[in-house]
């Protein structure tokens, strides 16, 4: 099944992770960049040039804001992280950024994708599309998936990772995520004291 791109988050006995995966059938030249405390999603060298073909391929997935970690599917990263930043809560940053930016204006009316937790486990995950709006939230010990493709709505999901090697390799090919096709690069954020990051680029 083709989910296309996918993000997850929630806790375990181990700690909170956050995680993304770009699955795509017509840019797969991608790779996720560690960039200090945030993740990038690029195009692989000799692929540059795909930028002018899709504006939405390239983007902040993963921004590390003190005990909360950001991920989204798009350059919606940066204003849900720039919200919580000036003091705003996780629910309404989720919440406001995803109707302001809106599904992505492509093609396929690609919506738009995003969450917000903290290190207590404490989080919201959330979608937009060309027909509505849903966000939410995620207790500690909980964990969630939503895709912009088929899966548009929060799942559970179990997620049994212990770091964020494991977190990244999880979405990218274990567990349920192993049934979603054409996975290209992956990336996670997890912690208990403190964040660390991790990418998969096959």
């Amino acid at each position: 099944m083709y989910l296309g791109r996918i993000i997850s988050i929630g806790s375990n006995d181990e700690g909170v992770y956050a995680s993304y995966r770009v699955s795509s059938r017509s840019f797969p030249n991608r790779k996720s960049v560690i960039n200090e405390e945030k993740v990038a999603i690029v195009p692989t060298e000799g692929s540059e040039g795909d930028i002018y073909k899709n504006p939405y391929i390239s983007y902040n997935c993963i921004d590390i804001i003190d005990d909360i970690c950001v991920v989204t599917n798009g350059s919606h990263t940066d204003i849900i992280a720039g919200k919580i930043r000036e003091g705003m809560n996780m629910r309404d940053a989720v919440a406001l950024s995803l109707l302001a930016m809106d599904y992505e204006k492509d093609q396929y009316n690609t919506p738009r994708i995003g969450g917000a937790i903290n290190m207590k486990g404490e989080g919201y995950i959330g979608i937009v599309t060309d027909s509505g709006i849903e966000v939410k939230k995620v207790n500690p010990g909980e964990a969630y998936y939503v895709s912009v493709y088929e899966h548009n709505t929060p799942r559970k999901v179990d997620y049994d990772v212990k770091n964020a090697t494991e977190a990244t390799e999880y979405i990218y090919d274990k567990g349920v995520f192993s049934e979603f096709t054409h996975p290209v690069t992956s990336c996670a954020a997890f912690g208990k004291d403190k964040w660390e990051i991790d990418v998969k680029n096959p």
